[in-house]
């Protein structure tokens, strides 16, 4: 087993796809999963999750290691990946049909408590949907992704400090939007 920025090299050089098969299932998982705390769908994660590993694959000769660690350049490209399906004529459109296909009429007094769930979820997310791209970015990749705030600041080449700044600031944002809206209810 070769370190990782053999495989990366053997992948730029040569188009190793055995290279790229390890890259890919090393963090095959971790990509998932970011995508899938943001999505609630498999199905959907699976799909981003293919994107994503093709964008990583076709961009990976961009890739420098002395910018950002390849596993935080991923990041980047799922955070992406994950705004551009939000802004898509696509998600608005199967999210409305999920929500429909998902009521189960025959339980309604439980269903209430899941939709109220479900709605804040909505809420939430259409706030931080609203935000510009980079604060998106921000929250996701501290949110979903788990990354710290230094390999935030890595990813979107600012300081920690400032990644730290812009995170708890697109919070408070968030959490003002989110009272606005509820106090007009």
């Amino acid at each position: 087993m070769f370190t990782e920025s053999r495989l990366i090299k053997r992948v730029k050089e040569k188009g190793d796809k055995e290279a790229a098969s390890e890259l890919i299932h090393k963090y095959y998982k971790d990509v998932y999963t970011y995508v899938f705390r943001q999505t609630k769908n498999e199905e959907l994660s699976k799909d981003l999750t293919q994107d994503i590993f093709i964008a990583v694959l076709k961009s990976i000769v961009t890739f420098e290691g002395k910018k950002a660690s390849f596993k935080t350049w991923v990041y980047k490209i799922a955070s992406n990946k994950i705004i551009d399906y939000y802004r898509s004529k696509h998600y608005k459109y199967s999210n409305l049909l999920d929500e429909i296909e998902s009521y189960d009429f025959a339980s309604k007094y439980d269903l209430q408590e899941e939709f109220q769930l479900k709605e804040d979820v909505a809420e939430v997310m259409e706030v931080v949907n609203g935000l510009n791209s980079n604060l998106q970015q921000i929250i996701r990749l501290k949110v979903f992704g788990d990354l710290t705030f230094r390999d935030i600041g890595k990813l979107l080449d600012i300081s920690e400090s400032t990644a730290k700044t812009r995170y708890y600031s697109s919070i408070k944002k968030v959490q003002k939007a989110l009272e606005v809206k509820e106090n007009e209810k």
